[in-house]
C-alpha cells in the first residue's frame, strides 16, 4: 500500500510517500514544497496544487493521510493553513484517493508513543522507523513522514482517520 502523507501549509508544504508490506515501511519520495511570500494567496494555492497533482500523477497512491489543523492562537496561520488543507483534501478527491484525516496528538501517539512529543523526537523515530539515514528536513517533511506512519500503524488496528 502506497500511503501519501501531508503536512499542509501555505508557505511550505511537507511530502511523504512512503509503502507499507506487512509491518515493513519503506520511503518511497519525500521532500516540501515552498511558495514565495510575495506571491498571492490564489497562486499560491495553485502551485501547490499543482505540484501535488504531479505528484499523484506519478505515484498513484492508495491513500492520503493528512494533519487536521491546530488552531492554537494565530488566527491568520491557522486560515491560510486551512485554505492549504482545502486544496490537498480537493486534490485527493479529485483523484478519487481515500483521505484520513489525524490530529497532531494521533500522529505523535502513533509514532513516538507519546502524545506531547517535540520535534525532535519526531524527527528521530521518523529516522528510525524508514531507516533513513539522516533525519528528514524541514520539518514539515519530517511530519508528513509521521503522518503516513500514523496511518500505516492505524490501518487495521481499528483507531485513527476517518475516510472522509
Amino acid at each position: 500500500m502506497l500511503i501519501l502523507g501531508i503536512d499542509p501549509g501555505t508557505a511550505i508544504m511537507g511530502y511523504g510517500l512512503i509503502e507499507k508490506k506487512g509491518q515493513h515501511l519503506t520511503p518511497v519520495a519525500f521532500s516540501c514544497w515552498r511558495t514565495p511570500s510575495d506571491l498571492p494567496m490564489p497562486q499560491r494555492l495553485l502551485h501547490l496544487y499543482h505540484c501535488l497533482e504531479e505528484l499523484i500523477l506519478k505515484y498513484s497512491p492508495d491513500v492520503m493521510a493528512v494533519e487536521e489543523l491546530f488552531f492554537n492562537r494565530n488566527t491568520t496561520t491557522a486560515l491560510s493553513v486551512g485554505q492549504a488543507r482545502g486544496v490537498v483534501l480537493l486534490s485527493g478527491a479529485r483523484n478519487n484517493i481515500e483521505i484520513y484525516e489525524y490530529t497532531p496528538l494521533q500522529v505523535k501517539q502513533a509514532v513516538v508513543g507519546y502524545g506531547k512529543a517535540d520535534k525532535k523526537q519526531i524527527q528521530y523515530m521518523v529516522r528510525a522507523l524508514l531507516a533513513l539515514k539522516e533525519n528528514p528536513k524541514p520539518d514539515d517533511t519530517a511530519d508528513a513522514l509521521a503522518v503516513a506512519i500514523c496511518h500505516a500503524h492505524s490501518t487495521g488496528q481499528g483507531f485513527g482517520g476517518l475516510n472522509k
